[in-house]
């Protein structure tokens, strides 16, 4: 195969990128390969960034990426532009440019039809004719030919279209130009599988690392997290049963030997909160009792919210607990699974939170509260979870994969249905206070714990931040963001992501978007 050129595979991949894998995986290969993708533009909408697809293009390589907003896993590549794209099917050149034609600064034609049905993919059914919206005699119709998981467009004079008229002599006439474009979809025809093409399961997995190997590839996927309240958490899978992370209980061993290996550790050093660290009755320290002092900016680097500090501290032996706490905070840690979604905060067992009044609990689900054990400092454990959104515009947007997840725990007497992490957070919190308003003991103190803080991401350095965002986000009046590669000569100044608002309830924090996605979410 032609050095740059890219094999295409009808109805799975273009190159390295598989149908049903995952945003952050294209993006961060694009970003690795910056002489192959030189540019790339990610546009998606302000207003609902999770419901709506989002386009990632490729400007130098002819190629649009489409990915369903919920899951954000890849549907449709769409080829615009031939001679750039480059593309070779079983050793046969799908176009070739014309003797003296730079493909990198020409708007090329594409494949005839002819060399489509003679050399490249033989014959199918009939397709389905497009008419022009106008009614000029010279206007020019769209013909789409589809095959099982590839689907072409060709140009055909409106004149001389006719439905009595054999598709194959109309294609091959001069009425018919050469293709403009082609899809790669998942399915018999483009016809049957547009209706669902962003709602059907995919096939493939997220992850190209697992792509094509199945279930020896490597630590099995991570599908959906079930929250069911008091520290538990259900991680379904791919291939294997679930496995249940339970807070202060699960080790990371546990974790090495059900997830793999963390894609990297880091070890919290931030203290930019540590101003609300000892504000025990007032507002801003019950934003929720998980919500605490020295680290909620540790999300910048590797994850989002850090450790508890201890409740109730005595004066006269407030230095021996201080000296404990920093021997406690040296050992803690966590381990960030980008391809997974989540970090998890390792430390010392801490305190379950409470159950939710309206949690429907086993006998086998009880929790003596406060029960923790008489573990040695050394007797590491998971504490936390935060799971990322990966909401593009975010300040952390393709550090992580998206994690999608439901808080089981919450059920209302209006609501049943599992809280999902695509509902705007206005959905969420409404229900949440309705189920968490025993859990006060008066209105004042419900009105202060649940009030929302103010949290800057768009100042300094970005650790997290992986992509360069070029126009703000917030503005409004435009409905994209575009992202380009490091060092491909078109950065265009970095617009300000601003602040985001982090909100409490019993054992959850949100850190939630202007806009109303959830960005993040922490269990503890």
């Amino acid at each position: 195969m032609e050095e740059g050129s890219m094999q295409l595979q009808p109805g799975r991949s273009v190159g390295f990128m598989t149908l049903g894998c995952s945003l952050h995986d294209v993006l961060t290969t694009i970003k690795a390969e910056v002489k192959a993708y030189p540019r790339f533009q990610l546009y998606h909408d302000d207003l609902r960034p999770i419901a709506s697809p989002i386009q990632l293009v490729l400007p130098d390589n002819g190629l649009r990426l489409q990915f369903d907003g919920p899951d954000q896993r890849l549907r449709l590549i769409e080829v615009l532009n031939f001679a750039k794209a480059r593309l070779v099917y079983k050793d046969i050149e799908v176009y070739k440019p014309a003797e003296g034609q730079n493909p990198l600064t020409t708007v090329s034609p594409g494949p005839r039809f002819r060399h489509v049905y003679d050399k490249l993919l033989g014959p199918t059914y009939g397709g389905e004719y497009i008419p022009p919206s106008s009614e000029d005699a010279d206007a020019t119709g769209t013909y789409n030919l589809s095959y099982p998981g590839v689907a072409f467009n060709f140009p055909v004079q409106h004149a001389a279209y006719s439905p009595k008229k054999d598709f194959i002599s109309l294609l091959s006439s001069t009425a018919t130009g050469p293709a403009t474009s082609m899809a790669i979809f998942h399915g018999e025809s483009w016809q049957k599988a547009r209706g669902t093409l962003f709602t059907a399961i995919p096939s493939n997995p997220r992850s190209l690392a697992l792509a094509g190997k199945g279930r020896e590839g490597g630590p099995d996927e991570v599908e959906m997290v079930k929250i069911h309240g008091e520290g538990r958490i259900e991680i379904l899978r791919r291939f294997n049963s679930p496995f249940w992370i339970v807070l202060s209980e699960t080790t990371p061993q546990d974790l090495i030997m059900e997830l793999g290996a963390p894609d990297s550790i880091y070890h919290k050093n931030d203290h930019r909160l540590s101003i609300h660290k000892d504000r025990r009755t007032s507002d801003a320290s019950d934003v929720s009792p998980g919500l605490t002092s020295d680290d909620m900016l540790d999300s910048d680097r590797g994850s989002a919210i850090g450790s508890d500090a201890g409740d109730g501290w005595e004066d006269d032996d407030e230095a021996a607990l201080e000296a404990q706490e920093r021997e406690i905070a040296a050992a803690e840690h966590f381990y960030n699974y980008y391809h997974h979604g989540f970090d998890l905060l390792i430390s010392q067992p801490t305190q379950i939170s409470s159950p939710s009044p309206t949690a429907e609990r086993k006998e086998s689900d009880l929790h003596e509260e406060g029960e923790l054990g008489t573990q040695p400092l050394n007797h590491l454990t998971v504490i936390k979870i935060i799971f990322h959104g990966n909401v593009p515009g975010s300040y952390q947007f393709n550090r992580h994969r998206r994690s999608r997840w439901t808080l089981e725990h919450v059920p209302s007497a209006m609501y049943r249905e599992p809280l999902n992490s695509e509902m705007q957070f206005g959905d969420i919190s409404g229900r949440l206070k309705e189920v968490f308003k025993p859990h006060y003991d008066n209105e004042e103190q419900e009105r202060l714990q649940q009030r929302g803080m103010a949290l800057n991401r768009g100042w300094g350095d970005s650790p997290g931040s992986s992509c360069e965002l070029l126009g703000g986000w917030e503005e409004g009046s435009s409905k994209k963001s575009r992202f380009a590669n490091p060092g491909s000569g078109i950065m265009e100044g970095a617009g300000e992501v601003g602040n985001v608002e982090l909100f409490g309830f019993p054992g959850m924090v949100f850190e939630v978007l202007k806009n109303g996605a959830v960005s993040s979410l922490t269990i503890y």
